[in-house]
């Protein structure tokens, strides 16, 4: 039996890409992502009160599909325009609010702090994303030759400013303070990981604060990402990113939120951890590493189970 043919909408983040990919990896969908553009002034209008017209978007899809997953507020008005206009059945899955009618999609996907409800609405523990274990543990080797096997690993998982946090000189000294004391106590190992939005000077600054004896990743390196989560035995993130620690959460191994002090109400974020701590995930990042385990948490695969009982 072929595969459904996937059409997967996003604004081109890689948080983004990451939900859509990862549902669709799990969904066996055999798949190609396009990077939706609106027109003019749509860009600003919330899709509730944007018309459901091809005039709204840019994008001319002519390849098959049969599924559409979309994600991100600019992919919503595409996601519902190919389904209505289409000669055939096409399902169609949204991931996150899509802040219109849930009744517009077979499926809607959200996490549990965005309080969604709804007949057709899958509530998630955190953001999917397209990490596996088997992906992990295939990559461990790309890094080993660089780190010294006598120490314990801990890794660093930078994100990068949003409008929510800014990544100052000061904000990100006090993290670094912070790892420092912990890798002086315990004779640990220092591997930096980069993402897309990670500022070159926040890289730098690690550079120069660490030293040679710890490993620094200068660009980003998926390979490298991987083989950090799986040499790790302690896993730091910033609290910007929603995503990176739903993803670090799929090891098993304790992880820590790097705190930066946000200059916009950051609730959503807010409850997104405080869930994570509820379930014995996370916490923040202090002066005195502990190591504990917890049930590995794989939503994406979860998620897709239930899609694939009305897909089948």
């Amino acid at each position: 039996m072929s595969k459904l043919k996937g059409l997967l909408l996003t604004e081109g983040m890689h948080g983004m890409i990451s939900q859509v990919e990862g549902l669709a990896k799990a969904l066996e969908l055999d798949f190609f992502h396009e990077k939706i553009e609106l027109n003019s002034f749509w860009k600003f209008v919330p899709p509730k009160f944007t018309p459901i017209k091809k005039f709204v978007f840019k994008n001319i899809i002519e390849k098959d599909f049969d599924v559409i997953i979309s994600c991100g507020r600019k992919s919503v008005i595409p996601s519902i325009f190919f389904k209505k206009n289409s000669q055939k059945r096409i399902f169609n899955i949204h991931i996150q609010n899509p802040k219109i009618s849930l009744k517009n999609f077979d499926f809607v996907v959200a996490p549990e702090h965005d309080d969604l409800k709804g007949e057709n609405v899958i509530s998630t523990k955190g953001a999917l994303h397209y990490l596996t274990m088997q992906e992990i543990d295939e990559n461990k080797s790309y890094l080993e030759g660089k780190i010294n096997k006598k120490k314990d690993i801990i890794t660093l998982i930078l994100g990068g400013p949003t409008k929510y946090y800014k990544y100052t000189k000061d904000n990100i000294q006090k993290i670094y303070t912070s790892l420092n004391e912990n890798i002086n106590k315990k004779n640990l190992q220092l591997i930096v990981i980069p993402s897309m939005r990670t500022p070159v000077e926040t890289i730098k600054l690690a550079k120069e604060y660490f030293g040679p004896d710890h490993l620094i990743i200068d660009n980003v390196d998926k390979k490298a990402y991987l083989s950090a989560l799986s040499l790790a035995k302690f896993i730091v993130v910033t609290c910007d990113s929603s995503s990176m620690i739903s993803e670090a959460s799929l090891t098993g191994k304790p992880i820590y939120v790097a705190q930066i002090s946000s200059s916009k109400n950051d609730y959503r974020f807010k409850r997104f951890r405080d869930l994570f701590k509820e379930l014995n995930i996370i916490k923040e990042l202090n002066d005195n590493l502990e190591n504990w385990s917890y049930q590995s948490l794989d939503e994406t695969n979860r998620v897709a189970q239930e899609i694939k009982k009305k897909l089948s």
